[in-house]
């Protein structure tokens, strides 16, 4: 699968919904999202790129996981564009003990709040972070993103296929605050 993306700082959550629930929208998930990205001692996976990453969706009715591994990133035709494959996990935390005993240690935490829509095919989601912009994320085919970012209301020109952590320098550089996109990234600060 190719996952095809592009990002935003969106300032009202709650207007956006607005336009998306009056173009028809559905509402698929609310709750917590908690990612743990998983590396070498040595960064092998960074250094070309990959990802191993277990996502844990918490909603006040509901939990699910999966494991994901994403290739490269390429950015030549304008959207964040990479090779991903996910598999559905009974149990975070158990995968996260054989992920350990193969000699992988979490790299990274990422904790956020998201409200996700799907529309057309594509998914919208909006991301708040402990300490950071609230963002939106906009997944699917170039066509569909495209719709989706006219359904926000937002223009082309406010999304960028920039990584998180270009978001947080961003982020950094104009308040002055370090970010925190994690709980423990908030406990240190």
């Amino acid at each position: 699968m190719r996952e095809v993306e592009l990002k935003a700082v969106v300032a009202d959550i709650s207007e956006k919904a607005k336009l998306l629930d009056a173009a028809g929208a559905k509402l698929v998930f609310e709750g917590a999202l908690r990612d743990c990205r998983y590396d070498t001692a040595d960064r092998s996976l960074g250094s070309k790129d990959e990802v191993i990453r277990v996502r844990t969706y918490q909603s006040a009715s509901s939990s699910r996981a999966v494991v994901d591994w994403k290739g490269p990133v390429d950015t030549s035709s304008g959207y964040k564009v990479r090779e991903e494959i996910s598999a559905g996990i009974s149990d975070s935390a158990e995968l996260g003990v054989i992920l350990e005993k193969l000699g992988y240690d979490v790299v990274k935490e990422i904790d956020r709040r998201i409200v996700q829509y799907e529309l057309g095919g594509a998914t919208i989601r909006f991301e708040e972070y402990p300490r950071m912009d609230t963002l939106v994320e906009v997944e699917g085919s170039p066509v569909e993103i495209e719709n989706a970012i006219g359904a926000l209301g937002m223009s082309r020109g406010e999304f960028t296929n920039d990584s998180l952590s270009a978001f947080v320098g961003r982020f950094e550089r104009r308040t002055g605050v370090i970010a925190a996109t994690s709980e423990s990234d908030l406990a240190r600060t």
